[in-house]
């Protein structure tokens, strides 16, 4: 069967991989001139199912009207006359009460750990090295209350196997010794045990590697302008002027998914949430961070790359623009200087932010919508990089026909 993957990030990228696996003919469209260019190349590095909490939540109207009101928060909703925003927000309010957001957190958790154990199996099968460091990630605090709340919230994880334990600031220093500067102005931290760092955009080249073996052709700097359809089947893909036509299709365009959906009329509820992320590199006498980790009091996430320090930060919903000022990084910097001042060259960074492809309560749209050949494979939003591998061997087991490894409810394509 030939088949033709729409979008070449991580998720585009590996279900390529699953698809050739079961002897498919795949090629792969994306827009970019090189893989992984968006969203899986601007993420924290992190790979963490001990952090896929909803974002839709009871706390979530608050923190949202704050912003609005200017204040300086982890989500921001930047003012702008925007249907398509509202549309998405209303939705997004339906999921916050918390039975919603008990649900959501569970299917992405469900996903998570899922794909994480997808990802192990696939490293190493293919011996594929992206600077994988699988000691855990901590989840740091600066207030006992917080610290409090936080290992309670993490109770719904740990009640579905997530292993988590908490560290007072000294054992978060024994654990994280480029923390000891900062030992005062911590009080503690969850420490998800099995959480795991790496390179995203790096894994994404080497299993295109992989992918290149098994047979799928990558055609890059190629845009996908809409796909033709009859009745209930996808007849074609309208590439760059040429209508390219398999048997098979699978839509991984990230924030560009709604946008090719609808002209088959299919409607997917996302929205872009802004990112911003700085690489760092580290130099011979830098004293950098060796795991993984989130400051939950500004929401900055950092990785270890071996020779680079990656730090992300925000959820902005401002739109499609990738445009950036020096003041979105201000909490990267401030939470860089009081925790880690000597982890990297913090005057040499490269900046850029991305667009993640958000649904309204959290979990990704995988699966089949209007169309018996069109099968969607998008929506991870900030946790795309935790979800790839499982998410990509979800679609190619439905491709095929065979019942999937996990509940696949929650991940639906809305009517």
């Amino acid at each position: 069967m030939t088949v033709l993957v729409l979008g070449g990030g991580v998720l585009g990228t590996a279900t390529a991989y699953f698809l050739a696996r079961d002897g498919h003919e795949v090629e792969v469209v994306e827009r970019q001139r090189a893989l992984a260019q968006d969203a899986s190349s601007g993420n924290a590095g992190l790979i963490a199912p001990g952090h896929s909490f909803s974002w839709a939540s009871p706390a979530a109207p608050r923190m949202l009207l704050r912003s609005l009101a200017g204040a300086a928060t982890a989500i921001r909703v930047k003012p702008r006359i925007d249907p398509e925003l509202v549309r998405w927000g209303i939705r997004f309010l339906r999921e916050c009460p918390s039975d919603r957001a008990v649900a959501n957190t569970l299917v992405k958790l469900r996903l998570c750990q899922y794909s994480q154990g997808v990802m192990e199996e696939l490293v190493a099968k293919e011996e594929i090295d992206y600077g994988h460091v699988s000691a855990g990630v901590l989840y740091l605090y600066r207030d006992e209350r917080e610290l409090e709340l936080g290992y309670k919230k993490s109770s719904l994880l740990r009640e579905h196997g997530q292993e988590q334990e908490v560290l007072d600031a000294d054992a978060c220093v024994e654990y994280e010794p480029a923390l000891e500067s900062a030992r005062d102005r911590i009080v503690g931290a969850v420490l998800g045990k099995t959480d795991s760092s790496g390179d995203c955009e790096r894994f994404t080249y080497e299993l295109a590697g992989r992918c290149r073996k098994l047979g799928v052709r990558f055609r890059l700097g190629t845009a996908v302008h809409r796909l033709v359809h009859s009745e209930d089947r996808v007849t074609g893909a309208v590439v760059d002027g040429e209508l390219v036509e398999a048997d098979h299709y699978v839509l991984s365009l990230g924030v560009d998914s709604p946008a090719v959906a609808r002209t088959v009329g299919q409607r997917l509820p996302m929205y872009p949430a802004k990112g911003y992320s700085v690489t760092f590199p580290i130099r011979e006498k830098d004293r950098p961070p060796s795991h993984g980790g989130v400051d939950e009091a500004t929401l900055v996430a950092w990785s270890n790359f071996g020779d680079r320090l990656r730090m992300s930060s925000t959820a902005e919903f401002a739109g499609y623009s990738r445009s950036w000022g020096e003041s979105d990084f201000s909490n990267i910097h401030k939470m860089a200087a009081e925790l880690f001042p000597a982890a990297a060259d913090y005057g040499a960074g490269e900046y850029r932010a991305c667009l993640r492809p958000m649904t309204p309560g959290g979990p990704p749209i995988v699966g089949y919508g209007r169309h018996r050949n069109l099968l969607y494979n998008t929506g991870h939003g900030h946790m795309g990089w935790t979800m790839a591998c499982g998410s990509a061997k979800i679609a190619a087991d439905i491709l095929a026909g065979r019942d999937t490894d996990i509940d696949v409810r929650g991940m639906e394509v809305p009517a």
